[in-house]
């Protein structure tokens, strides 16, 4: 991968987390990410994977059994970085009025950054 590969499969990725996670989330998939095992966390999760499959097709054509993994490891990361977040938060009775509340959002969504900076180092290392 050239480092304009890398920099497209960034900008992909955070196109495709942002309708993922905030345009075609729904409320059910919300209210249902902190029940371990769930669909609606699942579904979540899946689309991720299913997103990020053309990013890794287009940058990295070369590595259909490593990007396959690379899913994989995405979807489960996906759903635990969710599920953890999901549970703290309902646990401690916060919500969005919480400053805490957005602390944990940007925890999460940091996770979620740096599961991508991972999937780009399996592929390049």
């Amino acid at each position: 991968m050239t480092p304009v590969d890398v920099l497209l499969a960034l900008v992909l990725f955070q196109l495709k987390h942002y309708l993922a996670d905030f345009h075609w989330q729904t409320i059910w998939i919300v209210q249902t990410k902190g029940r371990y095992g769930h669909p609606g966390g699942l579904i979540h999760a899946g689309l991720h994977g299913l997103l990020s499959l053309p990013v890794l097709l287009l940058v990295a054509p070369f590595a259909p059994v490593l990007f396959t993994v690379i899913l994989i490891f995405e979807m489960v990361l996906h759903y635990h970085i969710d599920w953890i977040k999901a549970r703290v938060v309902s646990q401690r009775g916060i919500d969005e009025r919480d400053s805490a509340y957005w602390h944990y959002l940007g925890l999460d969504q940091a996770a979620h950054q740096l599961t991508y900076v991972a999937m780009l180092a399996a592929l390049i290392i």
